[in-house]
């Protein structure tokens, strides 16, 4: 897998720009990296167990820290800060990034949530988490 050999945070446009030494070049919106993080959070514990990020929309990063020579870790204004963005992780996201935006609009249109702050009322199915843990 390609490596990065720049990134730059843009807080106005809400983006975070990825290089890699292969020339491809990534625009990555906050809310689609906020709402594809990888944290057990987000994607459950397995298969099936994914949570929908609803409400994501204007979401910015706080802080992008290097770790390692391997990730970043992006802390969110909305106190989310515990996945790892892994270099191949960044990378599949730019190269599926239309694909995988448009599986998530189709989700949250399912549920009936909304990208937009505020309180949400959606459907839960079952597999997920929620906010009682998962029993583990």
């Amino acid at each position: 897998m390609p490596n990065p050999t720049d990134i730059v945070l843009h807080q106005q446009s809400k983006t975070l720009e990825i290089a890699f030494d292969d020339g491809s070049r990534y625009n990555l919106p906050y809310e689609f990296l906020r709402v594809y993080s990888p944290s057990a959070e987000v994607r459950g514990h397995g298969p099936g167990q994914e949570v929908l990020q609803v409400g994501k929309q204007g979401v910015s990063i706080t802080e992008a820290e290097p770790v390692g020579s391997y990730a970043l870790k992006l802390a969110f204004d909305d106190g989310h800060d515990t996945g790892l963005y892994t270099w191949d992780y960044l990378y599949e996201l730019g190269k599926y990034q239309d694909a995988m935006w448009h599986e998530y609009l189709s989700r949250m249109e399912e549920a009936g949530a909304s990208r937009e702050p505020g309180p949400q009322i959606q459907t839960q199915k079952s597999g997920g988490c929620g906010s009682g843990g998962c029993g583990h």
